[in-house]
This record gives C-alpha cells, structure tokens and sequence, in this order.
C-alpha cells in the first residue's frame, strides 16, 4: 500500500531523459554485461587502452578476453576474425570516431560494441550495439543507456541511489576537495555492484537536465580550445557533438597537470592502470601519460576557458613543458 501524507521526498521532476527509448541500466560496464549475457557471448576483444573496469567485470563473472592495440588515431588495429560467440569492443574516444567510421567496423568485423561513454550525445547507429554513461557527462550518482535489440529474460532489480549523493550535494554547496574522499569511495563501490535497471533517483535527476544547453556550453567551450591550441595539439583535429573533454598532447603531461592545480585547474589521468600495463613505446602508453583531457563541459564558462588556456600557454613559455607541434 502506498505511503499518504507524512514530509516530503524529493520532487518528480520533468521527465525528458536525452536516451529515453534505450534500455536504462545502473551503470556503463553493467551495459556490457548485459549484451554478454542476452547473446550468449563467450569472448571479447578489448583495447590496450582503456581502463579496468572492462577485464574486472569479465573476470568477476567467468567472460574470456584479450587484448588489441590502437593506432595513433585511436582506431583499432585488429584483424582476426570474430565468431558469432565474440565481440570486438571498440571505444570511441573522446568522441572522435564518426558514426560513418563506425558503420565501416560493422562492415569489417561484424561482431561489434561500441563503447559511446565518452561521446554521450552522438546517437546510435541502428543495428549497432552500443552503451553510454551518465556519470561522465553529468551531476548523476551512476546510470548508463544501451542501444541494443538484444533482450534478456532475466527480472533485473531496481538499483537505489540516495546512498551515493554525498559527494554530489556536497560539491554542489561546497569544494569538491572537501568531499573528494566520498567521492573516491562511491566511485569504487561501482566494482561490485550487480547488474540492475536504473534507479528511479537517477532516472529523475537525467529527465530534469537541458540537453541542449549542455551541448551547446561543451561545443562552445571545445572549439574555443581548439582554436586557442591550434598548431601547437599534436593531435588531429576533430569537432565533437557536445564533447567529453579537449585532449591536448604534451610530452611533459604531468609537470603540466601539478603546475595547473597549483592554479586550481584539475586534469585526471585517464586510465592510469595503463602505465603499469604498457611498455613506454606503446602508443598507449604515451596516450596515457600526456593526453590532457582539458574540462569544457557545461559547469565552465568562457572565463574558465581563457584562464585555461592562458595558464597552459604560461606553461609553455617559462617550462618549456608543452609539445612542440608535429602532425600525426
């Protein structure tokens, strides 16, 4: 019987998800345990680069995998033939592989899963499986959608969210850094957590975002930077639908990362794991160690992407820690 009367919840709030006619799960690596599990797969084939949440979720529940290279241009340098009980998961980094390039690895290696986490807002191709989250993207405690026909004949539970709102709210008052604890422990929660369908909590909070104005704040602020670092981004240039972040490569990535949160301008190492994983000639490796993913998503002004650029160009100047430019 339902709860009459009594104090307040939080409000239902406009109901207008971006992905709402995908399948809404808890989170992205339990996007891809389901496509295991509806298809019968036996085996995949994962990047080098990519960090280990993939081979964790396959270990942890009895899946084969191997992995494959990238070339510099982030596409998969692969070419077995994948059986009807394998799949080569290709990740579309930071938004750069067109949905035309992925039609291509649909006619070249038939088995595929793309892996659109770091491309949110660029659309299924049909036909294609392929997973986004929430979490890269926006203020949310998990999430993820999937684009697939496949259907599993399993009742799945709800997932509940509220236990994961601390570092949330907290940052949204106040520092993150006070909170960056909360958020570390909730981000390692998420290797254990069983597949399930998106929480009601989460599902509430993505139906209340303005889409388009996230998109249009990120490509704003990512060409911006494009056009601040041009000719001096090694990296071939590419236009993004409402981009996860701008990579620039530095050689000397990380003195550039400690000069810069000395200016309260914070750049993750994306997918550490793989220094350890890597010989130091690998392009992974390098990708690893000296992409900066630069932040131009919807909470940065045009302010915030002047000061960037103004300090990283400072960087260059006084430490000589910027790459000189050379084309890929």
């Amino acid at each position: 019987m339902n709860e009459i009367g009594g104090y307040f919840s939080l409000e239902e709030l406009v109901s207008s998800e971006y992905h709402q006619d995908l399948l809404a799960l808890n989170n992205a690596r339990n996007c891809l345990l389901y496509l295991l599990k509806a298809q019968n797969i036996e085996k995949v084939y994962i990047p080098y680069f990519n960090c280990d949440s993939v081979s964790d979720m396959c270990q942890r529940n009895g899946y084969e995998y191997e992995y494959y290279p990238i070339n510099a241009d982030f596409m998969p340098v692969f070419e077995k033939k994948i059986s009807s009980t394998q799949r080569l998961y290709i990740i579309n980094y930071y938004g750069r592989i067109s949905n035309e390039t992925i039609g291509i690895f649909k006619e070249k290696y038939k088995h595929i899963i793309i892996d659109n986490a770091q491309a949110f807002f660029q659309k299924p191709v049909e036909g294609i499986d392929t997973l986004y989250s929430c979490r890269k993207f926006f203020g949310v405690p998990d999430g993820g959608y999937l684009s697939t026909d496949a259907r599993l004949e399993e009742n799945l539970a709800t997932d509940t969210s509220g236990k994961r709102m601390k570092h949330l709210l907290g940052r949204y008052e106040g520092p993150a850094a006070n909170f960056h604890v909360d958020f570390k422990k909730n981000d390692e929660a998420f290797k254990g957590e069983p597949l399930k369908t998106m929480s009601k909590l989460t599902h509430n909070l993505l139906g209340a975002i303005d889409y388009k104005r996230v998109c249009d704040i990120r490509n704003r602020n990512y060409r911006f930077l494009a056009e601040q670092f041009d000719g001096m981004n090694r990296l071939k240039p590419v236009d993004p639908c409402g981009a996860f972040a701008y990579p620039f490569y530095a050689e000397n990535a990380s003195e550039i990362k400690k000069k810069l949160a000395q200016k309260n301008i914070y750049i993750p190492t994306l997918w550490p794991n793989v220094l350890n994983q890597m010989p130091k000639d690998s392009v992974e490796y390098d990708y690893s160690a000296n992409i900066l993913p630069l932040p131009c998503d919807q909470r940065c002004t045009m302010e915030d992407m002047q000061y960037i650029a103004e300090e990283l160009k400072k960087c260059d100047e006084k430490s000589k820690c910027v790459d000189l430019p050379r084309g890929v």
